[in-house]
């Protein structure tokens, strides 16, 4: 039975069994947002751990899914299986508010470095800049790292961070122009900054981010593609994110 069966089916009967089914044919999705997830997660919190609650998630979307309204089952899956994970790992035990200070400290030395050298500083000179020996600079980004996949959820709803910054490093377009030409004039905008910040990454981090964002690659199959280890993708990554963030949100307040 084709995909299309089974929905026909299901809309009549709404049957379990054909319910198991229609998650079944979709978790590859899971799996998929879940392996791109992983990267920012802490090492305690497993690949399994991530499908399940993803699992979960897209339950709920075919449930809820409405064939007539137009929007293909995946578009409308995603949203609620990456949110269904966040709301999964905000049930763990929260960030500490140290945490956040360290990521704000992390995102300014980042900024003034690239903008002291000209290019995205190396690992000595950010520990340098922050005082830190090397294992503890590891540890401030792996704990950033982990902020980070909050801080994307947001960017890529429309909502801003918590930073005030508005952004998108998957898609900032959609909606069409004639509906709403002021939001379409908004992600233009976001549209050329982001364009301009991605510019300013160096060649690695603009790689990892076009790999897992644009490409729609995992981090194991970004590391793999790179020829490095999965914890140096994680690295480039929280680095890459820092930079964004710091990027846009200097151009928001130059504009304000």
């Amino acid at each position: 039975m084709d995909t299309a069966e089974l929905w026909r089916q299901y809309r009549a009967d709404r049957s379990p069994e054909l319910r198991e089914a229609l998650v079944e044919e979709h978790l590859s999705l899971v799996k998929r947002i879940a392996g791109r997830m992983a990267l920012v997660v802490p090492n305690s919190i497993s690949l399994a751990d991530l499908e399940g609650y993803g699992a979960l998630g897209l339950l709920e979307a075919v449930e809820r899914y409405d064939p007539d309204r137009g929007v293909p089952f995946p578009a409308y899956a995603i949203t609620r299986v990456r949110g269904s994970i966040l709301d999964g790992l905000r049930s763990m035990d929260p960030a500490p508010a140290s945490w956040r200070q360290q990521a704000r400290l992390l995102e300014k030395a980042v900024a003034r470095l690239e903008e002291r050298l000209g290019r995205s500083p190396d690992d000595e000179e950010l520990a340098a800049e922050l005082h830190l020996e090397p294992a503890e600079l590891a540890e401030w980004e792996r704990r950033a790292a982990g902020l980070s996949l909050v801080y994307l959820d947001q960017i890529r709803s429309g909502r801003d961070g918590e930073d005030g910054v508005e952004g998108s490093v998957e898609s900032l377009a959609g909606d069409d122009p004639q509906a709403d030409p002021l939001g379409s004039i908004l992600r233009q905008d976001r549209q050329a900054a982001l364009a301009e910040a991605l510019e300013r990454l160096s060649d690695k981090e603009r790689l990892v981010v076009t790999l897992i964002y644009y490409e729609d690659l995992t981090a194991k199959e970004a590391a793999q593609v790179m020829g490095l280890s999965p914890s140096r993708v994680s690295q480039l990554h929280t680095r890459a994110i820092l930079r964004l963030r710091g990027s846009l949100s200097r151009r928001r307040d130059r504009v304000l």
